[in-house]
C-alpha cells in the first residue's frame, strides 16, 4: 500500500477520496449509528414489500417480471449495504442515494404494473374469486404505503444525511415537531414517513403534516390516486358481484 502511494506521488497522481460529510462533528459516531439505523429501517420496509409481492396472484404479475423477482432484485441492491455493515465501511453518499432510488424504482414498477393488471383483470373475476381479489387489493394497498413511505424518506430534504446537516429543518415536508422552528433533539424517522404515507392512502391527504415542495405534492398525488383506484375498483367489483 505504501509502495502504491509512493508511486502515485512520484507520478503526480492523487487518488480522489470521498470527503467525510461528518468530519469534525463532535458526535460523529453517534450520528453515523443513528443514520445507519434509519437506513436499515427503510431497507426493512422495502424488503417487506418484496415479501408481500410473493403472495400477489400470478395474474397480477407480468411474465417477464414474476412475483419473486422484486424481492431478488431488492436483495441484490441491498448487498452493498450488507458489505458496508460487515466490513464497517461507510458507502459513499452518492452510491447510497443511487441504491436507494433503484430500490424505490423496482418497488414502484412492481406496484404500478400490478395495479394496471388488476384493472385489466377485474371485469373477468367471478364471485368465486372474491376472497383472492380482496387479498390482492389489501396487499397492493399496503405495498402502496411502503413504497411511498420509502420515497418520502429518501427525497425529503435530500435524504437523511442532508436533513441532519441542515439541522432537520423542514424542506419538503413540515412535521408538527418542526412548526416551531426548533428541531434540536428531533429528527423525522422512517416510521414518520410511513405514517405520512398511511394517512395519504387512507384519508387522501397528509393530515397533520404540511407538504411544501412540488415534488412532494406530485408524489402524494400519485399515491392518493393509486389508493383511490384500488378502493374504487374493489368497491365497484363488489357491487357488480352482488348485483346491486
Amino acid at each position: 500500500m505504501k509502495e502504491t502511494n509512493a508511486q502515485e506521488k512520484r507520478d503526480g497522481v492523487q487518488t480522489p477520496k470521498e470527503p467525510d460529510p461528518l468530519a469534525g462533528s463532535p458526535n460523529r459516531q453517534k450520528v453515523l449509528r443513528a443514520l445507519l439505523l434509519q437506513r436499515w429501517a427503510a431497507i426493512g420496509g422495502i424488503l417487506s414489500l418484496g415479501v408481500l409481492y410473493l403472495f400477489v396472484s400470478p395474474e397480477l404479475t407480468f411474465t417477464f417480471f414474476p412475483g419473486w423477482l422484486p424481492l431478488v432484485l431488492e436483495v441484490i441492491l441491498v448487498l452493498p449495504f450488507v458489505y458496508s455493515l460487515v466490513l464497517r465501511r461507510h458507502l459513499p453518499q452518492h452510491l447510497t442515494r443511487l441504491l436507494g432510488f433503484l430500490l424505490a424504482g423496482v418497488a414502484t414498477f412492481a406496484l404500478i404494473g400490478s395495479i394496471i393488471l388488476l384493472l385489466i383483470t377485474l371485469p373477468h373475476r367471478g364471485s368465486s374469486g372474491s376472497l383472492r381479489l380482496v387479498r390482492d387489493a389489501a396487499l397492493l394497498w399496503v405495498s402502496n404505503i411502503l413504497v411511498f413511505g420509502f420515497w418520502y424518506w429518501e427525497l425529503d430534504g435530500g435524504g437523511p444525511l442532508k436533513r441532519h446537516q441542515a439541522g432537520n429543518k423542514a424542506k419538503d415536508f413540515l412535521f408538527p415537531q418542526q412548526m416551531s422552528g426548533k428541531t434540536e433533539g428531533w429528527a423525522a424517522q422512517f416510521l414518520d414517513y410511513v405514517f405520512l404515507a398511511f394517512n395519504t392512502a387512507t384519508a387522501f391527504s397528509p393530515t397533520d403534516t404540511s407538504v411544501l415542495s412540488r415534488q412532494a405534492k406530485g408524489l402524494m398525488m400519485i399515491e392518493s390516486l393509486i389508493s383511490l383506484v384500488i378502493v374504487a375498483g374493489l368497491a365497484a367489483r363488489a357491487i357488480n358481484i352482488l348485483g346491486v
